[in-house]
């Protein structure tokens, strides 16, 4: 997750309803408050501070990403010193990671680029009292495409097209209590916000309250298994104004077998936004099944129907002695601002985690080996995160995702293919500041598709190949207008210590500007040298 500063980039407006930035500044610190009171009582802890440090040096024939009328080439050198961060406790466990960026350009700097960029990923959550109250706390800073038809950024991290900081933090105490051995209450409340610059000034700042209640059956040795779930959330935006929405859900699960079950579910969903017709609310129902043939196997499937149309749910998992598989398909309303929050990716970590598991045991050795593969290859903490983009409104999104890893011998090959629909469903009003009067209907109904490869080869035991391709395909169904970002990375990496790492590379990035500008290419070479301490 990347948050790019550039010269003329100006400080995110305060929330609607305060009067100054004082208490937005406070609000940031809840966080790290709730760090302090998960590890105040907590003395014995395994802590681990890595300080790390990289320097590259880029040789780019376009560093702003422009089209080719306007392309400028530049040397840019590239210093950022980090940290990882990790503790755990009987009572916590905290992560996270914060690396801060200085682009230094041959020529000088040039209009859409950056002077330096801070990124950072928190999450932690703890036992505030012994199996009844917890708490859960993350702060994130991400660079965001702010439409999903202009320069993608990609590789190039100093390039401000189309580009525009995110930052977003969550706390979340939850209460939990056993009633018997029949059933367990769970209560939760979740304060959360997300945050834009000064590049992105139509998307509206937002604060949002959660409350959550379920009640579920616990009883493992019935065939027979029941829950209720309540959730009621209200939203404060700076563009959008106030909305709330409201959810209740009762659902039943019937082991037919000890590895096969029958799933059904009934409830009632209620939107309050500004929409572009009447009726947003009403009963919603399901069947399904869940089925666990193997170990390495888990099928889950459902069928059903919202106030808005059928509705589907799929998620198949299967892992063998060389490769991991998963196929997801969701069908909900939803808005870009809970995607930056609840990200629905796929975690780049936990899928190299199940592949690895086939030949390494120990889940810590285990863990530094997927951390290495990222650091070796380059991919990204999520896999397909190009497929969210800036927008006040709320849509309807039919997503399907896939992701496949296979690993054997000196070869590893990480494959993922996504496609989403995404329809409007409150006032196209709300996305005028962001995107114009012109293009207002931008995001009535947009539709992506995508595929992203990476290829590793092991050379030596200390020397790699890597080969990255990505394509996407980027489509207004409203206005027509399309975009096709391209990626494509080769690069040799050599450890040269135990700390030192050395690599090579080089990229090319292609896609589309706008409608006027046409589109853009990038070629770039690349030597990065990293250290850990």
């Amino acid at each position: 997750m990347t948050i790019t500063m550039g010269k003329d980039a100006g400080q995110a407006p305060a929330f609607p309803h305060q009067p100054s930035r004082l208490p937005s500044r406070l609000l940031r610190l809840a966080p790290l408050a709730a760090a302090a009171m998960l590890l105040a009582g907590e003395c014995r802890a395994d802590w681990r501070l890595q300080p790390t440090f990289n320097v590259s040096e880029t040789f780019t024939d376009n560093v702003s990403l422009q089209s080719d009328a306007f392309r400028q080439s530049q040397f840019v050198t590239e210093l950022t010193p980090g940290i990882v961060l990790s503790g755990k406790g009987r009572r916590f466990q905290v992560a996270g990671a914060a690396q801060a960026r200085q682009f230094i350009y041959s020529k000088g700097d040039l209009p859409n680029t950056a002077d330096h960029s801070v990124e950072y990923s928190f999450a932690g959550n703890g036992e505030m009292i012994e199996d009844m109250l917890f708490l859960e706390a993350s702060a994130s800073a991400s660079r965001q495409p702010v439409s999903a038809f202009g320069q993608q950024g990609g590789a190039s991290l100093y390039s401000l097209g189309n580009q525009t900081n995110i930052k977003t933090w969550r706390i979340a105490p939850r209460f939990e209590q056993r009633l018997g051995r029949a059933a367990a209450l769970s209560l939760r409340y979740s304060r959360d916000a997300v945050q834009a610059d000064g590049l992105a000034t139509g998307y509206g700042d937002s604060l949002g309250s959660t409350i959550s209640a379920s009640l579920a059956s616990t009883d493992r040795s019935s065939k027979l298994g029941w829950g209720l779930s309540y959730q009621s959330q209200d939203l404060d935006s700076k563009i959008g104004g106030a909305s709330s929405t409201e959810s209740a859900l009762a659902n039943l699960r019937y082991a037919l077998l000890p590895r096969f079950a029958l799933t059904a579910s009934v409830g009632y969903d209620r939107y309050e936004f500004d929409s572009l017709g009447n009726g947003n609310a009403g009963s919603n129902w399901s069947g399904g099944i869940d089925w666990t043939p193997s170990p390495r196997t888990r099928l889950s499937a459902s069928l059903g129907r919202h106030y808005y149309g059928q509705t589907g749910k799929l998620d198949l998992t299967h892992r063998s002695r060389y490769t991991v598989w998963r196929v997801a398909y969701d069908d909900m309303v939803t808005n870009s601002r809970e995607q930056f929050l609840l990200p629905s990716t796929i975690d780049t970590a936990a899928l190299l985690d199940s592949l690895f598991a086939a030949t390494i045991s120990d889940p810590v050795q285990r863990r530094q080996a997927v951390a290495a593969y990222i650091q070796q290859t380059g991919l990204p903490p999520s896999l397909a995160d190009n497929i969210n983009y800036l927008s006040n409104r709320f849509f309807r999104e039919k997503r399907l995702q896939a992701s496949s890893a296979f690993q054997r011998g000196r070869s590893s090959v990480l494959v993922t293919l996504f496609a989403s629909d995404r329809v409007a469903l409150s006032d196209q009003q709300t996305d005028s500041p962001l995107l114009g009067s012109q293009f207002a209907t931008l995001n009535n109904n947009v539709r992506q598709k995508g595929v992203s490869a990476t290829y590793n080869y092991r050379l030596t035991a200390r020397s790699s190949a890597i080969a990255v391709l990505s394509f996407a395909h980027h489509r207004s169904l409203t206005t027509e207008v399309e975009n096709h970002p391209r990626e494509l990375r080769l690069g040799l990496t050599r450890e040269l210590g135990k700390d030192l790492r050395a690599a090579f590379e080089y990229r090319h990035l292609s896609g589309q500007i706008d409608r006027i500008a046409g589109g853009y290419r990038e070629n770039a070479l690349s030597a990065t040298l990293s250290a850990q301490f």
